[in-house]
């Protein structure tokens, strides 16, 4: 469906927009009654506390209209094209890091630096402003952030008599063997790992951690493929030691639900997963679960862990009321207000001061994710997700399967995969 939306958003945009990014803001608030509108995918619970902290801004700002447009994210992406493309696009816009840079390099999005009369962002860290840069213009304002993370059930661990590794200092070849041990314990009914190699955060770690980048800034594909083979030669071994489950576990899994993963039903004990995870993991799984560092870490020449923001808000080039929609999104990501409503609903505040001054109204296990966002060592921002790449998941995870069920050799699997995903860019 992501790339069924991307390749739609593409095709509309290219019409409608010119290459290169959007307009500048005008600084100059008006006095006349403005009416925006704001676009967001999402559930139940979060279209009632956005429509809450519309109200807030509101009451706020009397003479701004603010008007909400949800859809589910099936449906978002297809209906953004298309306003996008018939130049009626919402001012505001919940924006994601796959889609970014597609809109931004098209012009459909504005330089939110040109709005910072209105738009302060002081209180973001450099390294989570920068996920939201394209050619080097801030066209995404990261809401929420996570990081990678392993998830332990420290619950099975102490069930099993396996003693909790040092996560300061592991590297993957002690989580493969602590893994493996674990399984032996388990006698067939839990396994030490679920196996990774599904998504595009477990392969980021792994590259960055060998000095190495999935993209440059030139749209291309730089990873090495000796880095591409060596993943999936850990992935393998994993399953073929016994660490992981069998291939066929493992699809399944993968294909499934969270409730329905290794780390939610108690299956396996260890799992990769991103720190934000762990609150629906532990209500899933009713055990003690603990986030631990990435393996690796300690010997790696730079950190392989990143922040990757959960979504952005984004300003529409063509908006006709620039600085009042600046100024809606100053209210959504720097008042005290906004965040007593929101909370965590989209990931932890990306705001510093705002995921401090929140921290003693969250559960213990939200407050475990915010405080693991905090102390963990992160490297600089990956380069955005190039125009075209959204497939990459898919990609990453049809390999994955091939080299598990031994249709393919990991040295393979990356020499296929790197020219995969360089003709979906070179084709968008």
């Amino acid at each position: 469906m992501k790339r069924i939306a991307l390749a739609a958003a593409a095709a509309l945009l290219l019409s409608a927009c010119g290459s290169g990014g959007g307009g500048n803001a005008s600084q100059e608030l008006s006095k006349d009654p403005v009416t925006l509108r704001f676009t967001w995918w999402g559930a139940d619970e979060r279209h009632k506390r956005t429509q809450q902290v519309i109200d807030a801004f509101q009451k706020k700002h009397p003479n701004i209209t603010v008007k909400g447009e949800f859809k589910d994210w099936n449906g978002y992406w297809e209906s953004l094209a298309t306003t996008v493309a018939a130049n009626d696009a919402p001012d505001v816009i919940q924006m994601d890091e796959l889609y970014l840079a597609s809109y931004a390099e098209r012009g459909a999005l504005l330089d939110l630096g040109t709005a910072s009369q209105h738009l302060k962002t002081a209180d973001f860290d450099k390294s989570a402003l920068d996920t939201g840069v394209v050619e080097g213009k801030q066209y995404g304002l990261p809401v929420g952030l996570s990081t990678y993370a392993i998830v332990a059930n420290t619950t099975l661990l102490d069930q099993l008599k396996v003693k909790l590794p040092d996560d300061a200092t592991w590297t993957w070849d002690d989580l493969k063997k602590t893994a493996e041990e674990l399984s032996k314990a388990g006698g067939g009914k839990v396994t030490g790992m679920q196996s990774f190699g599904f998504d595009a955060g477990s392969m980021n770690i792994w590259v960055r951690q060998q000095g190495a980048a999935l993209f440059d800034q030139a749209d291309k594909v730089a990873v090495p493929e000796n880095v591409l083979a060596g993943y999936w030669s850990f992935i393998k071994d994993l399953s073929k030691g016994g660490a992981a489950p069998s291939p066929s576990v493992t699809i399944e899994r993968a294909g499934g639900s969270l409730d329905q993963s290794g780390t939610a039903t108690n299956a396996s004990a260890f799992a990769t997963w991103w720190n934000t995870q762990l609150t629906s993991l532990t209500a899933a799984s009713g055990q003690q679960l603990k986030l631990l560092r990435l393996p690796g870490e300690s010997q790696a020449s730079a950190p392989g862990a990143y922040f990757k923001p959960s979504m952005f808000w984004s300003v529409s080039s063509r908006s006709k009321h620039p600085a009042e929609a600046a100024l809606f999104v100053d209210f959504l990501a720097n008042s005290q207000e906004a965040a007593d409503i929101l909370l965590t609903d989209r990931g932890v505040p990306a705001n510093t001061k705002i995921r401090a001054a929140i921290a003693p109204k969250l559960n213990e296990t939200d407050k475990a994710a915010a405080e693991y966002l905090d102390t963990v060592k992160v490297g600089t921002a990956p380069r955005v997700t190039p125009n075209g790449a959204s497939s990459i998941e898919a990609i990453i995870k049809r390999h994955t399967e091939e080299v598990l069920f031994d249709r393919e050799t990991p040295e393979q699997a990356a020499k296929a995969f790197i020219a995969e995903l360089q003709a979906e860019i070179d084709g968008a």
